[in-house]
């Protein structure tokens, strides 16, 4: 018996969960591409896949042995833990933290949740969205472009505001760098919730420490009402994994929940997340897991607090992570000073952290996808830099004049790619230019 197509009826909100948003929208045509190859070599530099260094892979081996050699083994694996998370990395993250930092954490403001990813939906519904009297609480994301993820955590589309930025241009050294916009930016009684990352994905920017303490007290100074959470997600920040290129200090306290994750630490298969902040912030969330999904995972939490507590994955981030991707955004941008033409209006975003870079083709007389075409003719992929302007109400040309560039392929590769990207680039320009004469 043949087997017969099935359709359901989904919800409103079936319809929407089901959509694919972002750079996961694109992921299709990727796999496609890459299926299709036949003979041709892609350099692909879409990835958001962590590279396995192999002193890190190694830290996670050993924290495995361990696990597995010791009396706790069954305990963890073999029944349920606290929705709060597992005890052990709760008290290592708190004495970590509270060394490095001098803060004076305790378990309560701890929550260990499955990947990061996982807490800004919670976040994000918990405190955006519609109230009991049907009022809309905004989710405001302060800097845009930002990460595509965030279009969608949240159950009501309309609840997520992006604000666009102003750009720090050197026009001589092809560098720019983009800055909240203060005199736009709204922080008011609608705003149910504030979501930043630093360092950023995509852009590989580090807000000011001056900035991101003004929007926590814009946030916080609400008159009568009551505070607004701002939400920083710090997958890319101190202490691990470390991937800061420039100095930054992390902000704790008051209104701010900080939110870090392992994931590019090594240990993206196993989703942790974590949140520190407030009693009372980490208590919602806590409920919200619980209803969602009990708790999260306890193998991976118990591997990651010997890799905390002994003090080897901070290490390890500082000392082999950080220099590794620093690395390969030096690679990057020599190659394309070298040889993107100097009279071509490109602007390379200044690289402070994470595991991209992103390139600005101011006046780019083609759309971001079309160049994205363009540059999979030369065997190079990226990713279209108008997927990550979520919540961006407005029309912006600039969304369509840029693309993200992974870190993660080999230093031969990404020299390779930007030589191919800097000769289509070339073109593309050329062939405008031809056309006004």
């Amino acid at each position: 018996m043949a087997n017969k197509a099935m359709d359901y009826d989904l919800s409103q909100l079936g319809s929407q969960m089901s959509q694919l948003t972002g750079v996961r929208a694109i992921m299709k045509d990727i796999i496609e591409t890459l299926r299709q190859a036949g003979g041709r070599e892609f350099i692909n530099l879409s990835a958001g896949n962590p590279v396995i260094i192999p002193e890190v892979e190694q830290l996670w081996r050993d924290c495995t042995a361990e696990l597995l050699a010791s009396d706790e083994y069954g305990e963890v694996v073999c029944r349920y833990g606290s929705s709060q998370g597992y005890a052990p990395l709760i008290e290592a993250i708190v004495n970590d933290f509270n060394q490095r930092y001098g803060l004076s954490l305790t378990d309560r403001n701890i929550l260990i949740t499955p990947g990061s990813q996982a807490l800004y939906f919670y976040a994000a519904n918990a405190f955006g969205g519609y109230t009991e009297a049907g009022t809309l609480k905004q989710i405001v994301l302060p800097l845009s472009p930002e990460y595509t993820g965030y279009g969608g955590v949240s159950l009501f589309k309309e609840a997520l505001l992006a604000y666009k930025p102003t750009l720090d241009l050197d026009e001589k050294a092809h560098r720019f760098k983009y800055r909240p916009d203060f005199s736009q930016l709204v922080i008011d009684e609608r705003t149910g919730c504030v979501i930043l990352s630093r360092p950023c994905n995509p852009t590989g920017n580090v807000i000011s420490d001056e900035e991101l303490t003004k929007i926590t007290e814009l946030a916080a100074n609400q008159g009568n009402r009551n505070q607004v959470p701002v939400i920083l997600d710090a997958a890319y920040a101190p202490p691990y994994p470390a991937l800061n290129f420039t100095e930054m200090k992390p902000q704790f306290g008051g209104n701010l929940l900080h939110c870090l994750s392992l994931s590019k630490a090594g240990l993206p298969g196993e989703r942790i997340g974590v949140a520190i902040g407030d009693p009372e912030l980490i208590e919602v969330l806590e409920s919200f897991q619980t209803n969602l999904c009990i708790h999260s995972p306890r193998y991976g939490q118990a591997m990651a607090a010997r890799a905390i507590a002994s003090g080897k994955l901070g290490h390890i981030a500082e000392n082999v992570i950080r220099s590794y991707y620093q690395n390969k955004f030096t690679v990057l941008e020599e190659t394309l000073d070298a040889t993107l033409p100097k009279d071509v209006p490109w602007f390379l975003h200044r690289g402070e952290g994470a595991i991209f870079s992103w390139l600005w083709l101011k006046d780019l007389p083609m759309t971001d996808w079309e160049l994205y075409q363009e540059l999979k003719k030369h065997d190079v992929i990226v990713v279209p830099g108008s997927t990550f302007f979520p919540g961006l109400k407005e029309e912006w040309q600039h969304k369509h004049e840029c693309i993200r560039i992974s870190l993660t392929a080999t230093n031969e590769e990404i020299a390779t790619a930007m030589r191919r990207l800097a000769s289509v680039v070339e073109k593309v320009y050329s062939v405008t230019s031809s056309a006004k004469i």
